[in-house]
């Protein structure tokens, strides 16, 4: 069985356009642990600091909540994690349509069924998802909808900000694999397949990273559709979730997973960095 052991380090320095007097935010930047993923170390630094709690959320991501109330113009967070991959041993079967459509999963999974703000699709998008409803099963509607959305989309940066919805993504066909992702997801739903929103880290270069050696990395987002079991796609890259894909959180969309939101009383942001890197250690 492959494994892979990585350390994750995630940095944020937000500089403030004068004297910050006191700032509340939310970070989910630790990963899960759960089969194929073990999150063996995790700390958070952030400066200054007042107080934080740490918690689990509706969907089973850590969230750490914080306050700054010591005047600050930098607000400087650093998130660093050890988690080792694992292929697993057993991968669920693709099950039909049936076990999709039986009242007990509907009820259960009517969280990933129901649309978004974020999500709800344009007419255009249900009529590509209707394309495929009558595939064999729903894992080769939802890949054949992945393939279809990544060749009519363009990932390009810059064109779309956090805020944006599938039905904006869809009139420019452009943007980053949160939009990609809200796409996918509306498209999944107007076809009864419940689907949820996968938030974590993934490398920049698609290439093995070798032990020892670090190298950039970025946050990212993918999908998992349920058919008997959660299966993930990814709609941005179209190959296969493997080891370099560690997972954060889940929801329903973005704004159940972002990985840093808050308040602050003070002047505006003038400047945002964020560097994140993989370093490999097994």
């Amino acid at each position: 069985m492959s494994t892979r052991r990585h350390r994750i380090v995630h940095r944020t320095t937000m500089r403030y356009d004068g004297e910050v007097t006191a700032a509340h935010n939310e970070l989910r930047m630790i990963p899960v642990t759960e089969p194929g993923q073990a999150t063996l170390e995790a700390r958070v630094r952030v400066k200054p600091l007042t107080w934080s709690h740490v918690y689990e959320d509706h969907w089973g991501t850590q969230v750490m909540a914080m306050e700054s109330q010591t005047p600050h113009d930098v607000l400087e967070i650093e998130a660093t994690s050890t988690v080792e991959r694992s292929e697993l041993p057993v991968h669920v079967e693709a099950s039909g349509w049936d076990a999709v459509r039986e009242e007990s999963t509907r009820d259960r999974l009517s969280e990933y069924l129901a649309q978004t703000g974020r999500t709800e699709p344009p007419a255009q998008v249900v009529a590509l998802a209707q394309e495929f409803a009558d595939a064999a099963t729903p894992r080769q509607a939802a890949m054949d909808i992945v393939q279809r959305i990544h060749d009519a989309m363009t990932y390009e940066r810059g064109i779309t900000g956090w805020q944006a919805t599938a039905a904006d993504v869809w009139e420019g066909r452009r943007g980053v694999c949160q939009d990609f992702a809200h796409v996918v997801l509306g498209a999944l739903r107007a076809i009864d397949v419940p689907a949820r929103y996968v938030s974590g880290y993934l490398t920049v270069d698609e290439a093995e990273i070798e032990r020892g050696t670090t190298v950039p990395a970025r946050n990212h987002a993918w999908i998992e559709l349920w058919d008997g079991g959660w299966h993930p796609l990814d709609p941005t890259n179209l190959g296969p979730v493997g080891l370099d894909h560690v997972v954060v959180g889940r929801g329903r969309d973005y704004d159940d997973v972002a990985p840093f939101r808050g308040m602050f009383v003070g002047p505006q942001v003038t400047d945002l960095e964020l560097d994140i890197t993989y370093t490999r250690i097994g």
